[in-house]
């Protein structure tokens, strides 16, 4: 499965988990927590490109937390700039 998702819309908590739930169609009963988010994406395998990454450069962003869930998960992770 191969996946384009705007790292843009991964700077808040909130918004980033309603993106990501429908993006990557993860279940209903999806929890909206990183947690959760590493659970999904373990039951699957993939690969997952970020545009607008920039923002995921700096490690503080909720966006770089994602990122690094997507990685932890196994999942091949490219990131693309603008």
């Amino acid at each position: 499965m191969e996946i384009v998702l705007d790292a843009l819309k991964l700077l808040n908590r909130s918004d980033a988990h309603d993106y990501l739930k429908e993006a990557l169609k993860l279940p209903e009963y999806y929890g909206k927590n990183l947690d959760a988010l590493h659970d999904c994406l373990t039951e699957k395998r993939g690969s997952v490109t970020f545009i607008n990454a920039e923002s995921l450069r700096e490690s503080y962003t909720y966006g770089a937390r994602v990122l690094k869930v997507f990685n932890d998960s196994g999942w091949e992770v490219r990131l693309r700039e603008g």
